[in-house]
C-alpha cells in the first residue's frame, strides 16, 4: 500500500477522532479473542494493535460476551472498529472490509435425534436454541422457512435448559461442547460461513474504508493474520481466502 504520512494522518483523524483508536472486542467468540477484558487476546486484538500501529494510534480494547453488544458499540459511537461477522442486517451501520476469517456455523441435537442433515433441522415444530444478536441468529432468523430460533443468552444452553430439538453456534465450541456431553452430536456439514471482517461506520470516508481493506488484504498475505490465530491456538486454516 502506497500511502503518504499526509494520508495516514487524515486517516487516524477519520478514523479515530478522539485520538485514541476504540476498538470493540467480543470475548463470547472464542475462535477471535480470549483471555479477559482487562487482558484480552487472540486475532481481533492483534489486528486492532497493528492498525492502532500503522496509523500511529493508541488503542483502546472495549470488551462485550456478545456480537450483539460489540456492534451496540459501534452503532452508539463508543468504538471506532469492530470485528463482526458480515451480515444485511449490520451494513446499514457498519462498512465491512473483505473477511479476515471463515468460520462455519453448524447444529448439534441430541444424539437419538431423527435430524440427520442440515436441510433435516428446517422443519416444523423444530426450536433452534442460537445466542441472540449473533451471525447465525440474523441468518436463520431470514432464512429458515419452517423451523424456528429460540434466542438466549448461548445457543447451546438454551438448547439443553429448553430441551429443544436443535442448537446453532460456530464449530470450533460446538465441537468441544459435544466433545464433552456424549449425549449429544454435531449434525454434519454446516447451515452457513460466518465472514468475519473488520468493520467501521459507514460514515468514515472512502479513503478511510480503502485503506481498511487493503491493509486486512495486506495482513492475509503477510501471513498476520495466520500467526494470530497460530499463537491464540486457533486453525490457522480458518484464514480467508
Amino acid at each position: 500500500m502506497t500511502t503518504t504520512h499526509h494520508d495516514i494522518a487524515a486517516i487516524a483523524a477519520d478514523l479515530a477522532p478522539t485520538g485514541v483508536l476504540r476498538a470493540s472486542i467480543n470475548l463470547g467468540n472464542p475462535v477471535l479473542a480470549q483471555g479477559t477484558p482487562e487482558e484480552p487476546a487472540g486475532v481481533t486484538v492483534a489486528l486492532s494493535r497493528e492498525i492502532g500501529r500503522r496509523l500511529g494510534l493508541p488503542v483502546e480494547t472495549l470488551c462485550f460476551d456478545a456480537a450483539r453488544k460489540s456492534f451496540e458499540a459501534m452503532a452508539d459511537g463508543r468504538a471506532d472498529l469492530c470485528f463482526l461477522a458480515i451480515d444485511p442486517a449490520r451494513e446499514k451501520e457498519v462498512a465491512f472490509t473483505s473477511p479476515y476469517v471463515v468460520i462455519e456455523g453448524v447444529y448439534t441435537v441430541p444424539r437419538d435425534s431423527p435430524l440427520v442433515t442440515v436441510e433435516d433441522v428446517d422443519a416444523p415444530g423444530v426450536r433452534i436454541g442460537v445466542k441472540q444478536g449473533s451471525a447465525y441468529d440474523l441468518h436463520l432468523s431470514r432464512t429458515l422457512a419452517h423451523a424456528t430460533v429460540v434466542r438466549g443468552a448461548e445457543g447451546v444452553e438454551v438448547f439443553r435448559t429448553l430441551d429443544l430439538e436443535a442448537g446453532a453456534g460456530i464449530r470450533q465450541p460446538m465441537a468441544a461442547y459435544v466433545a464433552a456431553h456424549p449425549e449429544v452430536r454435531l449434525i454434519d456439514g454446516r447451515f452457513m460461513e460466518i465472514r468475519q471482517a473488520v468493520g467501521t461506520p459507514t460514515t468514515r470516508s472512502p479513503k478511510t474504508l480503502a485503506y481498511l481493506n487493503a491493509l486486512v488484504t495486506d495482513l492475509k498475505k503477510n501471513g498476520f493474520i495466520t500467526d494470530a490465530l497460530h499463537h491464540s491456538h486457533q486453525d490457522p486454516a480458518l484464514v480467508a481466502p
